[in-house]
């Protein structure tokens, strides 16, 4: 199984990319607030992602978001309410679920995209004790 994870690691950010399936428009709900989360499907070695809260009708963050190889290796590089930019290493990616990984980052140390259903994601950022999940349903 290994040298298949590697190999799906090497491939380009293309159509046929195993991320592929992130593309969309994502709704779920975090307590009051309402979530979204937007993907591009993958072009150019890059998917392109951006997410915002909203809550009591104003939005409360928002997140730009890029998925893109460099060097052989794919990245996860988060920047959100527009801060400096956080890289995140693919470390293991199937054809329903993507983790990333910043050992170095001090919250979240890991973002994991699981495709749990047909028209249903899971975010999950983890590090330390703390770990928060945000569940999506594809946006029609």
């Amino acid at each position: 199984m290994r040298p298949l994870l590697v190999l799906c690691l090497a491939l380009p950010l293309a159509a046929q990319s195993p991320l592929a399936w992130l593309a969309g428009a994502w709704s779920g709900t975090m307590g009051r607030a309402a979530l979204e989360e937007h993907w591009l499907p993958p072009v150019g070695n890059t998917l392109l992602g951006v997410s915002r809260t909203v809550a009591a009708g104003r939005m409360v963050a928002f997140e730009y978001l890029r998925i893109i190889e460099k060097n052989g290796e794919t990245f996860y590089i988060a920047q959100p309410n527009g801060r400096p930019p956080t890289e995140f290493k693919l470390i293991s990616v199937t054809p329903t679920k993507a983790v990333f990984e910043n050992p170095a980052h001090d919250f979240p140390k890991m973002i994991t995209y699981e495709f749990t259903a047909p028209d249903s994601l899971t975010a999950t950022i983890s590090g330390g004790e703390k770990k928060q999940e945000f569940r999506f349903t594809r946006m029609k």
